[in-house]
């Protein structure tokens, strides 16, 4: 099983548009994402279709994933959740069980978990501001605000690949410095 920071790097990867790190992330999470559209939409040919289709969201959207957000798994889970409810809803009457997706269990945070994701963020913030200027405002911007790589290259007025190595050395810089505190 991959751990969250081995997701969160292929999914930076797939932002980039990497296929290595693609599939990858297919071998690592295919067969749990699979599972969940087949607890709901309990159709193994419609659980493949519906497969196809998310990997092919997340190939497009893979550059919205955030850390601040939610861990890696949780923000596959979702959307493989949400798009496999969407598929039941589409379905004609009778056709489907929505109750089954009301079991799953639900990925928003309890009020524990939002108060150590808060103190997690001041230490993210702290750790960002120890960057260097440029490096720590192209990480907010990426994975706080959602801007893409070539919006990125284009404010900092930097060659697509220096926005990427940028933003790659940050998150191993950020990822020593959260391991410290």
């Amino acid at each position: 099983m991959p751990v969250p920071n081995d997701l969160a790097d292929m999914l930076a990867r797939v932002a980039m548009r990497d296929r290595a790190a693609f599939s990858r992330l297919y071998q690592a999470t295919g067969p749990k994402l699979f599972a969940i559209c087949l607890r709901i939409l309990k159709d193994r040919t419609e659980a493949e279709d519906a497969l196809q289709d998310i990997f092919v969201k997340i190939w497009h959207s893979a550059d919205r994933y955030s850390t601040a957000i939610a861990s890696p798994q949780a923000w596959l889970n979702t959307v493989t959740r949400n798009h496999a409810i969407d598929l039941l809803r589409a379905r004609k009457p009778g056709g489907g069980d929505l109750d089954a997706a009301e079991t799953l269990a639900d990925d928003a945070p309890t009020p524990e978990d939002s108060a150590v994701t808060a103190s997690e963020g001041r230490r993210i913030d702290a750790c960002i501001s120890a960057l260097n200027p440029p490096r720590g405002e192209a990480v907010r911007l990426a994975y706080v605000e959602g801007d893409s790589y070539i919006e990125l290259s284009q404010r900092f007025d930097v060659p697509m690949n220096t926005m990427r190595s940028w933003l790659r050395r940050s998150l191993i810089q950020l990822r020593e410095c959260l391991s410290h505190g």
